[in-house]
């Protein structure tokens, strides 16, 4: 796999005196809290400026009418190419966690007026990946913790008292009852996860010092603190360790703070080993999307004094941008059948790995592995299956292309699974679990349990043990 020359003394004397430029207030960082109203101006000003790679949109609104205000960056801002991959940013989750949001917003200014002075790296990054930028997906639980500049847990919920980061289907999800309410503002990132093929994510909190990633729900009976890793865990420490080691001080033992030092290892932890949860947002990429998301915890001050955003900033800087980088890593590619058209919901398999990703609407996939030799297979309903052996090197800057062609096949009614046919693709979610979720909380629907076991169940069934119905918490 692959000087100005200056032509007066007038004009020297004035160089001399060191005059600085113009700030440009678009992208100029003023290290300071910034309202709703502020954040949403700095992110119309920043595509304002920078029209040719930026572009704002909204996914939403939340409970008390607040626009979920998404800046992204791309060198054809508003749609999707083929084979680039979509990352996404997510910032002040709880409203009292107010650094990813800060942070989210200089991003977005520093991208803006890196790549109009000419930076190759962030030029490179933006041509070549789609960047949205999400900075507050609870403004209302910020409204309320700003105006008490928490001391406290004020304002962490959204506005109805939910956790937005419990209110995701996950592992203990059954999809029956009214049981569980669902936020407006986790029905929009459900519906915006959805709309677009995320490759790569990270969530942004406050409390401690780590990058956590999946699985964050214990498979313990009694839902005890226990590390619970993902098909994928050797990706998730890649990932994670990418953004601690580039952070200035998330890897180093003295630097640690919170409630993870016990179990955190240079700046990563398993979630489920760090602190049991259910309904956790990444969880929900993982199991019901082709994306990739970590939880990065920005410090064990929630929300620090104004004087030290200048640092936070600094910390984090390298971090982001090769976190960002790392979306480029193992195989991307399409697949076709033998008249070249695409075939989209083909599932790309890794052996070894029991989680497998699916084609888009053309025929693209993504696949973030680690390096080393992989045999990737791409199969699909009515076709047979392809497979190719692959050698990933330690250091790609470019995810390595890997095509597959399909050659049609009869149709086997015996050996189908039924939870593979799907009339037509559904985007990025071939189980459409994101309308069993909405229907959940529909009042006016009448819904029985739902008898059939999830696609990740397997994964939890030991040959001759016990069923594992605890992991349905209604069972």
């Amino acid at each position: 796999v692959s000087a100005v020359t200056f032509c007066g003394s007038t004009l020297l004397a004035l160089d001399s005196m060191e005059v600085p430029p113009a700030e440009d207030p678009a992208t100029s960082m003023k290290f300071v809290y910034h309202s709703n109203a502020q954040t949403n101006s700095i992110l119309k000003t920043i595509e304002d400026r920078c029209p040719e790679i930026a572009k704002t949109y909204s996914i939403g609104r939340s409970l008390e009418g607040r626009e979920l205000l998404v800046i992204e960056f791309s060198n054809n801002p508003g749609h999707h190419e083929l084979l680039e991959p979509e990352i996404k940013f997510i910032g002040n989750m709880h409203g009292n966690e107010v650094l990813g949001r800060q942070l989210l917003i200089y991003l977005a200014q520093s991208l803006c007026s890196e790549y109009l002075q000419g930076d190759e790296r962030i030029q490179t990054l933006v041509n070549t990946s789609r960047i949205h930028i999400l900075p507050s997906m609870n403004p209302d639980g910020y409204e309320l913790a700003s105006q008490r500049y928490s001391m406290s847990e004020m304002g962490r919920n959204n506005a109805q008292n939910i956790d937005l980061n419990r209110n995701f289907p996950d592992l203990t999800s059954v999809y029956e009852s009214s049981s569980i309410r669902v936020a407006p503002e986790t029905y929009a990132v459900m519906k915006w996860i959805r709309s677009i093929p995320f490759v790569l994510s990270a969530s942004f909190h406050g409390g401690d010092l780590v990058v956590s990633y999946p699985y964050d729900m214990s498979k313990h009976p009694l839902e005890h603190n226990m590390l619970s890793p993902t098909p994928d865990d050797k990706v998730f420490k890649l990932l994670a360790r990418t953004y601690a080691k580039a952070h200035e001080t998330m890897s180093s033992e003295n630097s640690r703070c919170g409630s993870s030092r016990s179990v955190s290892q240079k700046g990563t932890v398993n979630g489920a080993q760090w602190s049991s949860i259910a309904g956790s947002m990444q969880d929900f990429n993982y199991l019901h999307t082709n994306c990739f998301e970590v939880t990065v915890e920005l410090g064990c001050d929630k929300f620090p004094p104004e004087e030290e955003l200048f640092l936070v900033w600094h910390q984090n800087h390298e971090a982001l941008i090769d976190f960002m980088e790392a979306a480029h890593r193992g195989i991307s590619g399409i697949v076709k059948d033998e008249g070249g058209n695409a075939i989209p919901g083909a599932r790309i398999s890794v052996v070894g790995i029991r989680h497998d990703v699916t084609t888009g609407e053309n025929g693209e996939y993504w696949r973030l592995l680690t390096p080393g030799i992989h045999v990737v297979s791409a199969s699909a309903l009515g076709y047979t299956k392809a497979i190719k052996k692959v050698h990933l090197p330690q250091r790609m800057h470019t995810a390595g292309r890997v095509d597959f062609f399909l050659q049609k096949a009869p149709l086997d009614l015996d050996t189908l699974d039924p939870e593979n046919v799907t009339d037509s693709y559904a985007r990025f979610d071939p189980f459409n679990q994101y309308e069993r979720y909405m229907l959940m909380a529909d009042p006016s629907q009448n819904r029985e349990e739902r008898l059939e076991k999830p696609w990740w169940w397997s994964y939890f069934v030991l040959p001759g043990g016990t069923t594992p119905t605890w992991l349905l918490r209604h069972y």
